[in-house]
């Protein structure tokens, strides 16, 4: 019983001085790897010129400024759900493209991507719209046999099913579904990505 009580902070000093002394490297990394992620966000917001930014640092923080901006950029690559995400990817792209050493396995990775992209606005519409359509068509009958069962054969009543919580529920669940194929892929080609130097 002969142990002192110690403060938090005593506690917090002790497992400090364990972790041992910060490197150099770690410095730079948590200065300068935030500095490249906000510098993504701005070319992706502001159409900013990612190299002329860059050429603000020191040669010693590029990487990490890099790293980060590659990051964040590689990050926000998505299925093109609409015009504006198609607009985001290729500035997203071109911002990659700026960033890394090997453009010609960049290119080659973003082929692939937009092969994923292609496929997603031309077959993918038509697959979402037969899905949408048989849904409808099945949670109408649903919900149809729902009214018979509990107004009897003389409920012939008209229902908005697109307006259904149930319809609209599923929908979502099925959008996933199908977005999940695309994603899968996309993830794949993100990694890749990240990989190349």
């Amino acid at each position: 019983m002969g142990e002192e009580i110690k403060s938090a902070l005593e506690i917090a000093m002790e497992k400090v001085e364990k972790l041992g002394e910060v490197t150099e490297e770690e410095r730079m990394k948590w200065k300068y790897v935030p500095e490249g992620e906000k510098l993504a966000a701005r070319h992706l917001k502001q159409n900013l010129n990612l190299l002329s930014e860059l050429g603000k640092f020191e040669e010693k923080a590029k990487g990490y400024v890099i790293g980060g901006a590659q990051d964040v950029l590689v990050r926000n690559v998505e299925l093109p759900r609409n015009d504006y995400l198609r607009k985001k990817n290729k500035r997203v792209m071109e911002g990659i493209k700026l960033l890394k050493n090997d453009k010609v396995s960049a290119e080659n990775v973003f082929s692939k991507m937009r092969r994923v992209f292609d496929h997603y606005a031309e077959q993918g519409e038509q697959q979402r719209k037969q899905a949408y359509e048989s849904l409808k068509v099945d949670v109408e009958a649903r919900i149809q046999q729902a009214v018979k069962q509990q107004m009897g054969s003389l409920a012939n009543v008209r229902i908005d099913v697109e307006s259904q919580p149930q319809f609209q529920e599923e929908w979502r669940h099925m959008l996933a579904q199908l977005d999940m194929q695309y994603t899968k892929l996309l993830d794949e080609y993100k990694q890749e990505l990240s990989a190349i130097p």
